[in-house]
């Protein structure tokens, strides 16, 4: 009889745990959808509907004509478009190389049981990737002034160079931009290869000194092979960071974007709310948004394969 009522009353216990579980599951995806909302509406929608945009004329208040493939055609036909791509790539290269092998120099001399006062240099270091960057194009934009008293040009007088046009001509265009990114992100860099470089064991630079290895030595034998994910991860996010590059171009050039320092979405931003076509701008989104798809793509490809021959070796 007790084991006859035991297994009457375990069924009815069970859709009460049910019930339970399901009202968890349901306070969780509650607490969770704020995200999911404001992902969907500034986030999944806009990217959407950019997409479908591409393939009308719109000035944003009027009615939406159909054009196929008309906003591409003209991109593609657009001198100042392809200007942006290389201006990127070229800004990219600029600031982003010098910030990798300075910020691991960097990193090096604080990680290094010889710097004094090393959290105050951390600290210190990070406070440009914090700063307003409005603030540091408006900085930068003094720094490189186009006139002889701007500070730049002011210390190029001593050697008795003249006046350099930093907003108008080709190469001091990206040039001052390039420092910007360099001064803006250099700091975050170090605090991920600092990161990086204290899980690297002690006993390698003390087998390393103890070889006679030099610090130049420690850094291109034990540090850099050690470091060589996150190379490959900073590699990366600059990457991206620098097909985004905008609020620099702009502020630093103002309104009218020249073509010497133009970017992708200074480009594409010109476009919409500058000339009000947004159908090309749209259709500069997605030709941005396929650059980045291939970038990603090399970068995983390359990836893999250092991993790869990381394991074989």
């Amino acid at each position: 009889m007790k084991t006859s009522q035991a297994t009457q009353s375990a069924p009815r216990n069970r859709p009460k745990g049910n019930r339970e579980k399901r009202r968890t599951a349901l306070s969780a995806y509650f607490f969770v959808s704020p995200f999911f909302l404001l992902f969907l509406i500034f986030g999944l929608f806009p990217m959407l509907f950019s997409f479908y945009l591409a393939f009308f004329r719109w000035d944003g208040l009027g009615e939406m004509t159909y054009v196929g493939l008309a906003n591409f055609e003209f991109i593609f036909n657009d001198p100042v478009f392809y200007s942006s791509i290389l201006n990127t790539f070229i800004i990219g290269l600029l600031g982003t190389l010098p910030q990798i092998v300075f910020a691991i120099l960097i990193a090096f001399a604080l990680n290094s049981a010889l710097i004094k006062f090393r959290n105050t240099f951390r600290t210190i270091i990070f406070l440009p990737y914090i700063t307003s960057v409005v603030a540091v194009a408006i900085i930068f934009g003094v720094v490189f002034n186009n006139q002889p008293f701007g500070f730049v040009n002011y210390i190029l007088s001593l050697f008795e160079v003249d006046p350099i046009r930093w907003n108008a001509e080709y190469w001091p265009v990206k040039i001052a931009i390039a420092t910007m990114v360099f001064w803006r992100w250099v700091g975050y860099n170090t605090i991920i290869f600092l990161a990086g470089m204290q899980s690297i064991p002690k006993e390698l630079y003390e087998a390393a000194k103890i070889d006679g290895a030099t610090i130049s030595q420690q850094i291109r034998l034990v540090t850099l092979p050690m470091l060589k994910p996150i190379t490959l991860f900073v590699v990366f996010t600059a990457t991206i960071g620098s097909l985004q590059l905008f609020t620099e171009p702009l502020i630093f050039l103002g309104r009218n974007l020249r073509e010497e320092g133009i970017t992708m979405v200074a480009y594409l931003w010109r476009d919409a709310f500058v000339y009000n076509s947004f159908g090309t701008a749209s259709a500069a989104a997605i030709a941005l948004f396929f650059i980045i798809i291939v970038l990603t793509v090399i970068n995983l490809l390359i990836t893999s394969r250092l991993g790869r021959s990381k394991k074989v070796g």
